[in-house]
């Protein structure tokens, strides 16, 4: 029961101040608890959590489809403490090959679809992870990166996904948080992997470098982009910009003279049905003054088709009004506001975001490595313990046969580790065969090479830069 109110614990407070204060809290944990992506996963927390939850219910690409509902509700019930339809649209979006470049939820039944059309509820749908999730999830078992405490305490999640894939460029992200907000579309990430190569070899490469390798966003819809290439290098400079991106349409003759347009891919974002009705609502405004009719004739491939008025008129000069007054033709802005290492907001530019993700590659590289010479360490020591048991077999089985207290008479009497002595008291009667003893000096000498090899690649920049080279060709 809360303590009476009291003239004792009443403090006067300016209402602008307790406003302010709390507010700025507020704004504080939707910039980076909720909107910005970071820039080493590329991921927002919904979505980090979403994957993880994925991996803990063993839904790797091998394995079956569970259904969308529990996922959901592992996820709001362990991690993400939001609505369930916030959850499953963060989902939704993850699985749409027309919404990422290469999506991270492989999505069986209704996920949508270009048209806008909604996806079915999530008790009818079932996901698993891609190839391309594995990949951002690689390590976590290994100590690649911190966990902390989820927000009951009950469970552990990871701060930051290891992510051998540059997800941020390649998949592109959105949100809007107070006075903030991100906007990176999507990349060839074939392209994005040259550019890492050429930064890996030479940091001190230019942008200009950089954007030889990534010379402009890559849409997983298509169309055409006509921005400048000035334009477009000032955008990748600064961190901030936009690009306009057309329809692609060809002139399909169908005889007599006459023609029709047909338009095969749209820019990213627009929804198809939306954008036909648009046309429909300016041709019946007679805005459209050199089209007759529009239909959508699409399939599995786009075909939107654009009857003109005439046979006379110019195609060019149709789709020219077209672009003007219709979305065949957007600007997609690009801003590329996000979370450092640090969970400091800020806009990067093009050569900051690959450095950053090159950084937390190495990073990942050298905990794992330590992770494994910690394992490799603990296992050399149980492997002489076993070693000096094959060697003093006969008093071995003496001492565990007469001593009431072993463990302490085995590392008295061979100055043996505790470890040591506990993995001897452990060991199977089936284990005391001389095969046993010759594949365990041979697993001896195999793993103390893998830890001279690792404690080299420690100690080497060059060793570290060529491992991460290997990674990006992988990736490719």
């Amino acid at each position: 029961m809360s303590a009476p109110l009291t003239g004792q614990n009443i403090h006067p407070v300016s209402f602008s101040d307790a406003l302010g204060e709390r507010y700025l809290a507020y704004a504080l944990s939707t910039i980076t608890s909720r909107s910005l992506p970071d820039v080493r996963d590329g991921l927002k927390p919904v979505q980090r959590r979403l994957l993880f939850a994925m991996q803990q219910l063993k839904l790797d690409p091998a394995s079956g489809y569970k259904k969308c509902a529990r996922v959901v509700g592992d996820v709001i019930g362990k991690y993400h403490p939001h609505g369930d339809v916030a959850v499953y649209d963060a989902m939704v979006r993850l699985a749409q090959s027309f919404a990422v470049r290469w999506p991270l939820v492989e999505g069986h039944g209704n996920f949508g679809n270009i048209d806008g059309d909604n996806a079915a509820a999530m008790r009818y749908t079932e996901a698993r992870l891609t190839d391309v999730a594995v990949a951002l999830l690689e390590g976590l078992g290994e100590d690649a990166v911190d966990f902390r405490d989820t927000y009951d305490g009950e469970e552990q999640e990871p701060v930051v996904l290891p992510a051998a894939f540059p997800n941020l460029l390649a998949n592109g992200a959105n949100g809007i948080a107070v006075g903030l907000a991100t906007s990176i579309p999507p990349h060839n990430a074939g392209e994005l992997c040259a550019a890492l190569e050429v930064l890996l070899g030479n940091s001190r490469c230019s942008i200009d470098e950089l954007i030889a390798c990534v010379p402009a966003p890559d849409f997983p819809t298509g169309g055409i982009l006509v921005e400048h290439a000035d334009a477009i290098a000032e955008a990748y400079t600064t961190g901030r910009g936009s690009f306009r991106v057309r329809a692609r349409w060809q002139v399909e003759d169908i005889g007599r003279g006459q023609y029709q347009i047909i338009v095969t891919e749209i820019p990213y974002q627009v929804q198809k049905a939306r954008l036909v009705e648009k046309i429909a609502e300016l041709l019946q405004a007679r805005k459209l003054a050199l089209l007759a009719d529009v239909r959508d004739e699409s399939a599995d491939d786009m075909r939107l088709v654009l009857e003109p008025r005439s046979r006379s008129v110019d195609p060019v000069m149709l789709m020219e009004t077209m672009f003007r007054q219709t979305e065949l033709e957007t600007r997609i802005s690009l801003n590329m506001n996000v979370l450092d290492a640090a969970g400091v907001p800020g806009v990067m530019n093009l050569k900051q975001v690959l450095r950053a993700f090159l950084d937390h590659r190495l990073d990942v590289l050298l905990r794992r490595t330590a992770n494994r010479l910690k394992h490799i360490a603990h296992r050399l020591e149980v492997l002489g313990g076993y070693l000096v048991a094959y060697l003093n077999l006969d008093e071995v089985i003496r001492i565990i046969r007469e001593e009431d207290e072993p463990r302490p008479k085995l590392m008295k009497r061979f100055k043996i580790t505790e470890v040591q002595a506990e993995a001897i008291l452990n060991m199977r009667l089936r284990a005391l065969r001389k095969l046993e003893e010759t594949e365990i000096r041979s697993q001896f000498e195999a793993l103390n090479k893998e830890q001279a090899q690792l404690k080299k690649l420690q100690g080497s920049e060059d060793r570290q830069r060529s491992v991460l080279a290997k990674e990006i060709k992988v990736m490719k």
